[in-house]
């Protein structure tokens, strides 16, 4: 079982997520916290495997806590849920090592294919590690995209875009992944294009009124 802290500042939120967290087998929360330090503490007592992380929280920016909790607990993993769509806060999530990024708001099986998500890489990782081929398991998809990444593209970008796609609920446009990011439209474009050509993408077509159908990108969970 996974046990789950869920840090929000709207308690009436945080009975909502921790609803959903709920009905996700596996998975389990242990408490709720609606402050930074109200998280720290309620981390110290419980020591979940997983905090469910607001970001606007009353008494601190959510990416500014991450260093307290794993101060507490080194080796928690974070979830960010949040409605902050600046790319400085994804960039700043995607460096800190959070395991997911999901915008506000949300439903249910938006949330659930996340945990799941998380759940089959906390699985992959052995009890001991014997061999290379062990670490070489847990490391491949990573380890692939990089082999895999065309020449001019760089692999801190295409993690930017992999974590701002993945953090959009629906589906998102070259220019709405850009603006996330901080890119050009035509340098979001080909890293979507090549997500999709990896099959980690999908992309349809919305037509217009006039001119050429925009293509819209959704990761594939």
């Amino acid at each position: 079982m996974i046990t789950v802290l869920v840090v929000d500042d709207d308690f009436m939120v945080a009975r909502i997520h921790r609803g959903f967290v709920d009905r996700v087998d596996g998975f389990e929360v242990v408490g709720t916290a609606n402050s930074g330090d109200q998280a720290v503490a309620a981390l110290g007592d419980l020591s979940p495997d997983l905090v469910l992380l607001d970001l606007y929280l009353p008494d601190v920016f959510g990416l500014d806590l991450i260093a307290r909790l794993r101060a507490v607990q080194p080796d928690v993993d974070i979830l960010v849920i949040t409605a902050a769509r600046e790319a400085d806060a994804v960039r700043g999530a995607v460096r800190q090592g959070v395991v997911n990024y999901l915008l506000k708001p949300f439903g249910f099986e938006d949330l659930r294919a996340r945990l799941r998500e998380y759940a089959r890489r906390r699985a992959s990782v052995p009890d001991q590690v014997t061999s290379q081929a062990d670490v070489d398991r847990v490391l491949a998809p990573a380890r692939q995209l990089v082999n895999r990444l065309p020449k001019g593209l760089s692999q801190e970008t295409a993690d930017l875009v992999t974590a701002a796609l993945r953090a959009t609920p629906d589906n998102l446009s070259a220019a709405e992944c850009a603006e996330k990011v901080g890119i050009s439209r035509v340098s979001a474009r080909r890293y979507l294009e090549f997500l999709a050509a990896q099959g980690q993408a999908e992309v349809t077509l919305r037509y217009g009124t006039t001119g050429r159908p925009e293509r819209r990108y959704t990761w594939r969970s």
